[in-house]
């Protein structure tokens, strides 16, 4: 009976034409398609919340048509459908390059909000780093400078409001670190901070407050009765504005029902 001899050479050679053979016939075959049909099937997956599928489909529309409006528009959905699909830092790169390229365009108000939402959608609480919080602070003042009269400036300032009143409460938290530590000269800087420059966020009153408290604390009654003062002149009506005024009366808090005048403090 004669011999079988494998040519195991040939054998490797064959294994790796074959390999190479199904993994050629596996890539995807781009057919070119009208811009039209390209754009409204990105648009149709957008709709369903197939977001993946939709930047896909605008990245075809400006890879096959890169000189057409519609890769223009593709360029700016494609960033919206990484915003919906909360991928906020690809939302922002394709955004900041849409700016780049195209930044008098009419559509360019909208992407300098989207920017500031995808860095507003990420702020964290106040216990944790604001970087993020920060960054969407200098996107929507971009807004409002650049773009005063868009509609997107009036959205972008109640957000900004928003925003203020976040990294005032960050300081608020590290201010009452700080005074339940007894360091209240470190205390005092963080809650001047917010009267200073955060004095329109509802943290005021009690940046006001806490104050008063460390003042006298530090045996500072002047300092102490200048901030129940502007706190009850501002805000006579607050809870902080009562126990303010029960410290300065040398009580712990007023009886109900007292609304001393902010000058009585003097």
């Amino acid at each position: 009976m004669p011999k079988i001899i494998f040519d195991f050479s040939l054998i490797c050679f064959l294994s790796v034409f074959l390999l190479v053979a199904c993994d050629t016939t596996s890539e995807p075959i781009y057919e070119e398609r009208p811009v039209e049909e390209l754009y409204n099937k990105a648009m149709d997956l957008l709709e369903a919340k197939n977001y993946r599928g939709a930047t896909q489909q605008f990245d075809e529309v400006e890879r096959q048509h890169p000189y057409s409006v519609w890769a223009t528009k593709a360029q700016l959905m494609a960033a919206y459908a990484y915003y919906q699909a909360n991928r906020y830092d690809d939302a922002i790169a394709a955004l900041e390059r849409f700016i780049q390229l195209h930044p008098a365009h009419p559509d360019a108000p909208y992407a300098v909000y989207l920017k500031g939402l995808s860095y507003y959608e990420q702020i964290s609480d106040v216990a944790r780093d604001q970087k993020m919080t920060q960054l969407s602070l200098t996107a929507l003042k971009e807004v409002i400078s650049r773009f005063p009269r868009s509609r997107f400036a009036k959205d972008a300032r109640v957000k900004l409001d928003l925003t203020f009143d976040h990294l005032a409460g960050k300081e608020m938290e590290i201010g009452r670190f700080y005074q339940g530590q007894g360091q209240l000269l470190a205390a005092t800087n963080r809650f001047k901070l917010v009267v200073d420059k955060f004095q329109t966020t509802t943290h005021t009153p009690e940046a006001l407050h806490r104050l008063t408290e460390c003042y006298l604390a530090l045996g500072m009654k002047g300092e102490a009765q200048k901030s129940a003062s502007v706190l009850g002149h501002n805000f006579p009506g607050s809870v902080w504005y009562k126990d303010s005024y029960g410290l300065i009366k040398g009580k712990d808090r007023p009886n109900e029902g007292i609304r001393a005048p902010w000058y009585e403090f003097w």
